[in-house]
């Protein structure tokens, strides 16, 4: 059914005034700050898996065994987030967008801060990557039901005619939190030496994370629910059991959610995160250069994520985000071939663009996923989608990755497993419907599978 304004409840029908306006441009705020933070914290825990906890908590294993185990704690934060989806999906559905997501930051700031005050295996022995990992599963339950509620704040309160814009908003939280999280470490890495790096400089940033966690807060306090899920309250018309609903009712546009997220997904962390370990470790880059290219992608990627998000709304979602999953299949051998070069201005340019076929999927991606579900059900549906991609795809890449090196000794083989990923997302935003000119607040217009 093509999109109809007049049909939506009555505080879209003030669309045009002050008033709606600075509602609109409080919720976006919200949503943005929020995912910020949320994606600070996370991208923060991959930085330093990579470069600080192998040796930090694993110190009796080899280079490999060590960088394995690092990555394999880093993978358990993935392989929780469905179950964050699954558990505030349903809160999120229950009782709103806004009470969930006070939650989920909430976790996710103790989480992160507690693992900078955390005592390495010299200090508390095995206890150290015990409690490791409970941390990171914290944090992936609260990444979990953090996305979807994020988008939706955004999505549900925007001009319904920008849908693709507004929800490429909350994901500019992934550009900013790489480039805050990881320039973070760089500024320390850089201030520091190596010895101080590692044995305490690292944890200056998770600390401060409690300071971020308390700007969000006030932030999301002053906002109200969605105009779309608070015309559902008032007519009662609340799912009972929402995640359970959705999977029941519409598993098929789960499963094509996911699985359209495996060429954004998995490259994704394989450039932000193994990566900085290919170059440090095998190239022989510093950390300082490594994680440069990884801030100057992520800055790249500030433009580009709306800017995607936007022409999703006037040529389609499918079209730009299929031309993304088609450039980041061919991006990876260049990538590699880059990186292999030895030659550093090379090396830096690969990496300074890797990140824009990733944005021609991602800024439209928020709004092609929750599309796909109905109001009532959107929370746990668009949750659920995403987050069961983290583990078939952004969990195992640098675990995948780092086997793939070590046992055919070429970065190829790894640009040929991101196409493979290319290809399968290709099928799957080909099955996908396209929402983008559809009144998605009439619930009757999404057919149960």
């Amino acid at each position: 059914m093509t999109l109809n304004p007049q049909s939506l409840d009555a505080s879209t029908e003030v669309q045009g005034t002050g008033e709606q306006k600075g509602l609109i441009r409080r919720a976006a705020l919200a949503s943005t700050v929020g995912t910020t933070i949320e994606w600070y914290d996370f991208f923060l825990y991959n930085t330093a898996a990579a470069l600080v906890f192998p040796a930090l908590f694993f110190p009796e294993s080899s280079t490999y065994a060590g960088r394995l185990e690092s990555f394999a704690t880093y993978a358990i934060g993935f392989a929780a987030r469905p179950v964050g989806a699954f558990i505030f999906g349903h809160w999120g559905d229950r009782i709103g967008r806004k009470a969930t997501l006070i939650v989920t930051l909430l976790m996710m700031g103790i989480a992160t801060t507690l693992v900078g005050v955390l005592p390495g295996a010299d200090s508390i022995g095995k206890a150290a990557p015990l409690l490791l990992v409970v941390l990171r599963l914290v944090q992936g339950i609260a990444v979990g039901g953090e996305w979807s509620g994020s988008v939706l704040l955004s999505m549900e309160w925007g001009d319904q005619r920008r849908r693709g814009f507004m929800a490429s908003l909350p994901q500019l939280g992934v550009a900013f939190g790489l480039i805050l999280g990881t320039g973070f470490l760089y500024i320390m890495s850089w201030l520091l030496t190596d010895d101080q790096f590692t044995s305490w400089g690292w944890r200056i940033p998770f600390l401060f994370s409690i300071v971020l966690v308390g700007i969000g807060l006030y932030i999301r306090l002053r906002i109200l629910e969605t105009p779309m899920f608070a015309q559902r309250l008032k007519e009662n018309k609340i799912s009972r059991l929402p995640s359970i609903e959705v999977i029941k009712d519409h598993w098929k546009p789960i499963l094509l959610s996911a699985f359209a997220r495996m060429s954004e997904q998995a490259p994704f962390y394989v450039i932000t995160t193994f990566t900085l370990t290919y170059l440090t470790e095998e190239q022989g880059y510093t950390k300082t250069f490594a994680l440069a290219g990884i801030l100057s992608a992520a800055a790249v990627e500030l433009v580009a994520v709306p800017l995607f998000g936007h022409l999703s709304d006037t040529v389609g979602r499918k079209k730009v985000y299929l031309t993304g999953a088609a450039l980041t299949g061919v991006y990876g051998f260049v990538l590699f071939a880059a990186l292999d070069s030895g030659v550093a201005v090379l090396a830096f340019l690969a990496m300074f663009v890797a990140l824009i076929p990733h944005a021609m999927q991602y800024g439209p991606q928020a709004s092609l996923i929750a599309e796909s579900f109905p109001t009532s059900l959107r929370y746990a549906g668009a949750g659920l989608g995403y987050q069961l991609a983290s583990v078939i795809a952004g969990g195992p890449a640098p675990l995948v990755a780092t086997y793939l090196l070590e046992h055919t000794g070429s970065v190829y083989s790894i640009a040929w497993a991101v196409l493979g990923c290319a290809v399968i997302t290709i099928v799957a935003v080909a099955l996908m419907d396209d929402r983008s000119r559809s009144d998605i607040n009439l619930d009757e217009t999404y057919a149960k599978v």
